[in-house]
């Protein structure tokens, strides 16, 4: 499953910041103070996976446009985070320790 992740990191990572995804494993890497990608495009019902590559900063995934409180938990390095998206629609996020890291989650049919 690592190695999966590493191949789909180093896709995305060559590719626009506007991904649409498909498969099981729906990685956002954290690293460099960025989300990568930054864009992505999934199907109603799955989930996707945050993992913090960073070697030494913690960051969150917060999505404060739906009206969640600001993450307690953040992520260190090596930590994930998933979600499971069952709603259609665009859903924004950012980190909450630094606001001009920004991600946006576009959920399809």
């Amino acid at each position: 499953m690592k190695l999966k992740a590493a191949i789909l990191s180093l896709v995305l990572c060559v590719t626009s910041s506007v991904v649409i995804a498909s498969g099981d494993d729906l990685v956002v890497i954290i690293k460099d103070y960025k989300f990568i990608p930054q864009e992505i495009t999934i199907k109603k019902g799955q989930t996707l996976t945050w993992e913090n590559r960073e070697k030494r900063q913690y960051h969150s995934v917060w999505f404060e446009a739906l009206g969640e409180p600001e993450p307690e938990d953040y992520l260190f390095p090596e930590d994930t985070y998933e979600r499971k998206f069952s709603e259609t629609g665009s859903f924004p996020y950012r980190c909450g320790p630094h606001p001009e890291m920004t991600g946006v989650i576009h959920v399809t049919e």
